[in-house]
């Protein structure tokens, strides 16, 4: 492993910050997140069309630009550190590396390359508020229990007849079938935006129940209802998505593909993504505050002259680092990623409280930034979180922890022994 940066990604960071320190100001994210859309769609035209971002990571041959997860793990990072409201990390880290596992030949060769260009957004549903268990981040995804039971719950997928039927001796056929899905999903990023939904489902009914996804296009969907939230962090919109009795076509040739195995590959990729996002803003909240330090004066000299004070943006640049460093890390090894979210969350959430009382009275009104890393980190964490979820799935992973011994009780409440490697 190189751990250097590269001549190109440090052009892409050159050029996207130097774009988003013009076009991403405080005014213009509060600006961007009032909109209907949720972010400012003529700049999002711009990173794709002029920059590639949606489409760093895709293969060249759907329009992509064929490099890496560590390039967009820097456009995250750039994004994050501006709080700049847009469906990148949705589209690309979420949505767009499931249709190039799961999808027909059609299907990738119709939406990758629109994805590519910036022309089609797109997002992935998961019912109960559970992305993170759908990922594979904070528990096993297999068995797809947390998109809920086969008989109710979470999003329940049916075939129904759209063709005559047909007798043959004893034998009644039926014409072509489309899905229709029922159900609703309460937390869906950019949900009320996306120009494509990837919606997680139950179909077999409760013998033979299994998870499947569903490509929805509200543009010709019928039956769909989605509500955009009021949310904490309002530079990342969220929606209900209601499906009544709505069409939907299945993601892939057949169901006989193992879609929480395809969710737990993409949870690694995005986790890193995140974390660089996380340490973005992280990083954008530090150096607000240093410049802050610098310049307000108490007791006739700068506050940034004090030895606390010193010591505790010290204690914080280490903490930004060294999620730095693991978010990249994760960008190099996709299985370290729940652990690389888990070390960006906490640096994030620890650099905004300290960033709005370093700040002041100030920090705490609506006029200045402070207060929007202060709601990022907050939301992110009930997001992606909690922070323990994430280290305790990973040293579980790991091995870190025997299973209690099976000659020990431990269903009538006595105490189990863990050993610990």
């Amino acid at each position: 492993m190189d751990a250097a940066f590269s001549a190109e990604q440090d052009e892409i960071r050159r050029t996207l910050r130097t774009l988003l320190t013009r076009h991403g100001t405080p005014d213009d994210v509060r600006g961007a997140a009032l909109t209907a859309d949720g972010y400012d769609t003529s700049l999002w035209r711009r990173l794709a069309r002029d920059l590639g971002l949606p489409g760093l990571a895709l293969p060249e041959e759907y329009g992509g630009v064929g490099c890496g997860l560590a390039e967009l793990a820097v456009a995250c990072e750039e994004t994050g550190r501006a709080l700049l409201p847009s469906p990148l990390i949705a589209t690309a880290a979420l949505a767009a590396p499931l249709i190039a596992a799961l999808g027909t030949d059609a299907q990738r060769a119709d939406l990758l390359p629109r994805i590519a260009a910036g022309e089609l957004t797109a997002t992935l549903a998961v019912p109960g508020g559970a992305l993170t268990a759908a990922l594979g981040l904070v528990a096993d995804s297999t068995g797809g229990t947390w998109a809920g039971g086969g008989r109710a719950g979470g999003v329940q997928a049916a075939s129904a007849p759209t063709g005559p039927t047909v007798t043959t001796g004893t034998t009644a056929l039926t014409g072509p079938t489309v899905r229709r899905l029922y159900g609703e999903v309460d937390q869906v990023l950019d949900g009320h935006s996306a120009d494509l939904l990837l919606v997680a489902a139950h179909t077999g009914g409760f013998p033979r129940s299994r998870t499947l996804l569903f490509l929805v296009r509200p543009d010709t969907a019928d039956g769909l209802v989605r509500t955009r939230h009021t949310t904490l962090d309002g530079t990342r919109p969220s929606a209900r998505v209601e499906l009544r009795d709505t069409g939907a076509e299945l993601l892939g040739a057949d169901d006989t593909k193992d879609v929480t195995a395809a969710l737990a590959e993409v949870g690694g990729p995005a986790a890193a993504l995140f974390a660089a996002e996380a340490v973005g803003s992280a990083a954008g909240a530090l150096e607000r505050t240093v410049e802050h330090v610098k310049t307000r004066e108490q007791f006739g000299r700068p506050i940034g002259s004090f030895q606390a004070v010193k010591h505790r943006l010290a204690d914080l640049y280490v903490q930004v680092r060294a999620a730095r460093s693991a978010a990249y890390y994760a960008a190099w090894d996709p299985a370290s990623g729940g652990l690389a979210l888990a070390q960006a969350l906490e640096a994030l959430r620890l650099t905004a409280a300290e960033a709005v009382q370093l700040h002041g009275g100030i920090g705490f009104t609506w006029e200045h930034e402070a207060h929007l890393y202060f709601k990022r980190a907050a939301a992110a964490e009930l997001l992606l979180g909690p922070v323990h979820a994430l280290r305790d799935h990973a040293a579980r992973q790991a091995g870190l922890f025997d299973p209690p011994d099976a000659g020990l009780p431990g269903a009538d409440g006595a105490a189990e022994r863990v050993t610990v490697r």
